[in-house]
């Protein structure tokens, strides 16, 4: 005769293991996930410019309060590590675009208010490029570049 305790715990097992497949596989949405807007022209661009009109960033002012973290010279270009820490105020987004990629949107990041305004990630670049940071705060947009040398392709 079966312990009715464990046929209990089986049965909630049972259930959470279900639950679990079905999160995974989407046939069960969590009610507190939200999604937000992917830019489909800003990610399918090939050109900077295209990229930025897309962010709606036409002209970044450049700001020293933009700081890119990343190696001077990338031994991979296929991992890239890039990290952008920002002091200007009311932050709402953090995008990445790396300017020679084929597709130079790399990462775009909404960022909650009251939020700390710092985002890391790795991304992939085929060559030497300029990579930038544009944030928009307040509706206005800000830009910081800096040169990182690949020295193994990662998008070819």
């Amino acid at each position: 005769m079966m312990d009715p305790c464990r046929r209990t715990i089986l049965r909630c097992a049972g259930a959470i293991g279900a639950l679990t497949m079905g999160l995974v596989t989407g046939l069960v949405k969590s009610s507190n996930a939200v999604a937000a807007q992917w830019n489909k022209a800003g990610f399918e661009s090939k050109a900077m410019a295209d990229a930025l009109k897309a962010l709606g960033a036409g002209n970044p002012v450049e700001s020293r309060d933009i700081v890119i973290i990343a190696p001077d010279i990338a031994e991979n270009g296929a991992v890239v590590p890039v990290a952008i820490v920002s002091k200007i105020p009311n932050i709402q987004q953090i995008s990445i675009i790396a300017e020679k990629n084929p597709r130079p949107l790399m990462a775009t990041f909404d960022v909650s208010s009251g939020s700390e305004s710092y985002i890391s990630t790795r991304i992939k670049m085929g060559e030497t490029s300029n990579v930038w940071a544009v944030v928009k705060a307040d509706g206005n947009f800000f830009a910081a570049k800096k040169e990182i040398k690949i020295t193994v392709g990662g998008c070819g």
